[in-house]
């Protein structure tokens, strides 16, 4: 869409401990000119593992490359770096890492995460990226369940320059969302970004509140909502993997908006979340400010890694 376009310098400067610590530990095993072996094929395996990139990636990733030696295409370490570069920007098709646009009237956001994920933070980015491109938006304040929540959006609606529809703290989260959805409509708004309260697996009730959020919005908004995105913190590593896991067991997420990838030296976990469970990283969050957000580029992301 181009609305969240970033260079790859920018995500040079923003994957600094992500880059540092892949670069080291793969310098340790990889000096220039040494022939490659079967000993150095299970050194960069283990290496690459406790990166984050994921064991069935690893393997996959490993697997092709030890392939590669043995039909004569690599010899060298020199070679390994540029095949791994290939192998992993070609493990996102570029449709499905797209933003899903309503066909006509508002297209809505559904956002869901735990507590301390991010969501509200990535929430603004998300609004303020499409507003400052023209795009007309309104976000609902169905986090009731926190006390602060609402305030906090507020905070943030008032800062970017959207629409907040917002009820008083502890209302019924459905009902925001039936009136937000009205208000979207009448106002012929662009986009309607909903937030829900941060919430676990375990807590029954509030993944039947989120179910009962998502009902309204298809009564509201034909093919709403038209895109769920899951808020993760890069910071937890494998833990990511996880809760994306046990949040698309629930709610059909649609796309991963993984925040605080800055804060992280785990960023091959974007890798292993899409090999392991299909879902498309669309936006990564790489800072503290509204515009530090970036549609997920794996092109640029992959050459901010290996820089």
């Amino acid at each position: 869409m181009g609305f969240f376009t970033k260079t790859v310098q920018y995500l040079k400067e923003h994957l600094g401990k992500t880059r540092s610590r892949i670069a080291s530990s793969l310098a340790a095993i990889l000096p220039l000119g040494r022939r490659i072996d079967d000993s150095l094929l299970d050194q960069l395996e283990a290496t690459l593992i406790g990166d984050d990139i994921g064991v069935e990636t690893t393997e996959q990733l490993i697997g092709d490359l030890r392939d590669a030696w043995k039909a004569g295409h690599i010899a060298q370490t020199d070679d390994i770096i540029p095949f791994l570069k290939e192998k992993m920007k070609s493990h996102w098709p570029r449709q499905d890492r797209q933003l899903n646009i309503a066909p006509s009237g508002p297209t809505v956001i559904l956002v869901a995460g735990i507590n301390g994920s991010g969501k509200t933070t990535s929430i603004a980015k998300l609004a303020g990226s499409l507003s400052k491109n023209g795009k007309s938006v309104i976000v609902a304040a169905c986090d009731t369940f926190r006390a602060a929540a609402v305030e906090q959006l507020s905070i943030w609606a008032d800062r970017i320059g959207v629409q907040i529809v917002k009820h008083k703290s502890g209302a019924d989260p459905a009902a925001v969302a039936f009136d937000a959805c009205q208000a979207a409509v009448a106002r012929k708004a662009d986009f309607l970004i909903v937030d829900t309260a941060g919430r676990l697996h375990t807590q029954k009730h509030l993944m039947e509140e989120l179910a009962k959020i998502r009902n309204v919005i298809v009564k509201q908004i034909p093919d709403a909502p038209h895109e769920v995105l899951l808020v993760v913190d890069a910071t937890t590593g494998q833990n990511a993997i996880m809760q994306a896991k046990i949040f698309t067991e629930s709610i059909h997420v649609t796309g991963i908006f993984l925040a605080k990838l800055d804060g992280t030296a785990r960023g091959g976990i974007v890798i292993a979340i899409k090999d392991m469970l299909n879902i498309p990283v669309k936006f990564v969050g790489l800072g503290e400010t509204p515009d530090d957000i970036a549609e997920f580029d794996p092109d640029g992301f992959v050459e901010a890694l290996f820089a």
